[in-house]
């Protein structure tokens, strides 16, 4: 496989809000037809068989994750879309509906998310 052929491919878990996220980033891009996108349920088959073909490539598999070129992979979704958007020479930040979604949706469920950190820190103290 040469870098001409090469298409990145991403790793999408069901109802994943870092992974909501590049899926606004590609569709408001219009790069999801020049992406292969993986998607999962968590607890199924599909789950284990794509951590086995990632595993090997991170740290720590964690979801959204990449290969944004052969061989290399991310797994944090601003840097996805960091290395997505800089190959197309789009500006994630100039994206109305990716805008909105993190300063709505995603920004809520990141307070809730640390809420609940907190309170369950506080509970086993």
């Amino acid at each position: 496989m040469n870098d001409q052929t090469f298409r990145p491919t991403i790793y999408l878990k069901d109802k994943c809000p870092f992974c909501m996220k590049i899926r606004i980033f590609l569709l408001e891009s219009g790069l999801r037809d020049s992406v292969e996108v993986k998607d999962f349920t968590p607890g199924t088959d599909a789950e284990q068989q794509i951590r086995g073909e990632v595993g090997p490539h991170l740290e720590k598999v964690s979801f959204p994750a990449a290969q944004v070129a052969p061989g290399e992979y991310l797994a944090d979704s601003d840097g996805i879309i960091a290395r997505l958007a800089q190959g197309v020479g789009v500006d994630p930040a100039q994206m109305p509906v990716l805008k909105a979604y993190l300063e709505g949706p995603f920004q809520s469920l990141m307070t809730l998310f640390r809420e609940n950190m907190e309170l369950k820190k506080q509970q086993q103290a």
